[in-house]
């Protein structure tokens, strides 16, 4: 399967190290108008996750040599001028945000790509699909799909999983690292807390997490409340969701249930831990949550569920899951 990413941020940069060099998903091409020498700088320095542990080597700003593989380094902002036929690109890695409509994503395929994933939830008119959830909808002939986002990867296995008891009511706190989205110093935005200095409080954010999730638990609608609070780091996740059940469980059950799930159907997607961890514990973790045990808490019909998760890592494990479901797909 011949890959190519269009957008370097976070998420983009992320996959190329996870790619580079591999035989079954080959990397053939990365496109953003970010300066070539600048790109590979940020490839091979990162803040998060360290330096890069393979040689890169920029030829002409034109083609990066890493692990013995050369990549095409492309500049085009429109995607209608991106060379994907030439290239013989079966799958585009959508990560710039900019094209997450049916007709933005669209124009991947009419340049001659065959498939695109993006890497955060689409328009609506684009089919969401959670690995471990809902991946066997997925048929030879969906074209784009949206993977969802890391908070929906992390909360659609929970609510599933607690479903199973019946759920009343869901409130959703995702304690969540800083963004891009955000500014080191305060700033005009439009949702005016955004715009406040991400690394000085504490700061409430809104977020269309619940409208994810009732489309994904249309049992559900109207009976989710999400909203996310970005904290000052610059990695890891922890979602707190506090759940009304229609009965009463103990704490004892409801671990063993994620314990059970943790080991057998949802292996590799969830996992679960009684361990004293802390986000920074979380890096590179390859999960969409871990549950922790140590802090399930029960009163009444009243439960309270921690879990942690690498909102990069975690959610570029599931990309790649895509990735290797679709080549099994397409035969």
């Amino acid at each position: 399967m011949r890959i190519a990413i269009n957008g370097m941020g976070r998420i983009g940069r992320l996959l190329f190290r996870r790619l580079a060099g591999r035989k079954d998903l080959e990397l053939i091409a990365i496109n953003d108008i970010m300066e070539p020498g600048n790109l590979a700088y940020l490839l091979k320095y990162d803040s998060v996750y360290g330096t890069y542990q393979h040689e890169i080597t920029l030829e002409n700003d034109e083609r990066l040599l890493v692990n013995g593989q050369s990549i095409a380094v492309l500049q085009q902002s429109d995607p209608a001028k991106l060379p994907w036929k030439d290239l013989g690109v079966d799958v585009v890695l959508e990560c710039s945000g900019k094209f997450t409509s049916r007709a933005g994503a669209s124009t991947h395929l009419s340049v001659g790509a065959k498939k695109v994933l993006l890497s955060t939830t689409g328009a609506p008119e684009i089919p969401l699909m959670i690995y471990g959830f809902n991946q066997h909808l997925l048929t030879p002939e969906t074209d784009i799909i949206s993977p969802g986002g890391c908070m929906t990867n992390c909360s659609t296995h929970i609510l599933y999983l607690m479903n199973s008891i019946g759920i009343e009511s869901a409130h959703i706190n995702v304690l969540h690292s800083y963004t891009s989205r955000q500014g080191i110093v305060d700033a005009p935005h439009k949702q005016f807390r955004r715009g406040r200095a991400a690394a000085e409080s504490i700061i409430p954010v809104e977020i269309d997490l619940a409208h994810s999730l009732e489309t994904l638990f249309p049992l559900l609608q109207g009976k989710i409340a999400t909203v996310s609070t970005r904290v000052p780091v610059a990695n890891g996740a922890l979602a707190d969701f506090t759940l009304q059940l229609k009965q009463p469980a103990a704490a004892d059950q409801i671990n063993q249930l994620f314990r059970t799930a943790a080991a057998t159907e949802y292996k590799g997607i969830i996992d679960y831990t009684e361990e004293q961890l802390v986000s920074l514990d979380i890096k590179g973790n390859t999960h969409s949550c871990i549950l922790d045990g140590t802090l399930t808490s029960v009163v009444g019909n009243h439960v309270k569920l921690i879990t942690w998760f690498d909102n990069e890592f975690g959610y570029t494990s599931r990309m790649l899951d895509w990735l290797q479901y679709w080549k099994r797909v397409l035969g």
